[in-house]
């Protein structure tokens, strides 16, 4: 039944919450290292940093077949990256200005907004690739 395009069942509302919150949480955790990462080992962290951050958006889209699997690790990502640039008053900061911040802080912006408008492949045998089908 598989071929005929029989929809099967979403999962619960309260899974798919958590699936978000979570990919908010891992938006988060791969900003803060990637803000760590591209500094340390420039240029080749800038690169880690980046391909990290592609995967977890295209990971996102992947796994809830809907653009709200990238924007929820995005909104992480860009709240981690921003609180990690913004100074503080004793005029410490985790960011120097230099070219590999902002190509990461651009490039990540750059990553999500061509994740979310990718077109989203049908799967083989029928499923639309959402998460709990």
């Amino acid at each position: 039944m598989s071929g005929s395009g029989a929809r099967q069942a979403r999962p619960p509302k309260a899974a798919r919450v958590a699936a978000y919150l979570g990919l908010v949480v891992l938006g988060a955790a791969v900003g803060s290292a990637g803000s760590l990462v591209q500094a340390a080992w420039f240029p080749l962290g800038l690169l880690l940093a980046l391909l990290g951050t592609a995967g977890l958006f295209y990971g996102g889209l992947r796994a809830t077949g809907t653009q709200l699997g990238v924007v929820a690790p995005a909104a992480g990502w860009v709240a981690s990256v921003l609180l990690l640039s913004a100074g503080r008053p004793e005029g410490d900061g985790l960011f120097a200005g230099g070219l590999g911040e902002i190509v990461f802080l651009f490039g990540g912006a750059v990553l999500a907004v061509m994740c979310a408008t990718m077109t989203r492949l049908p799967q083989p045998g029928g499923s639309s690739g959402r998460l709990g089908e």
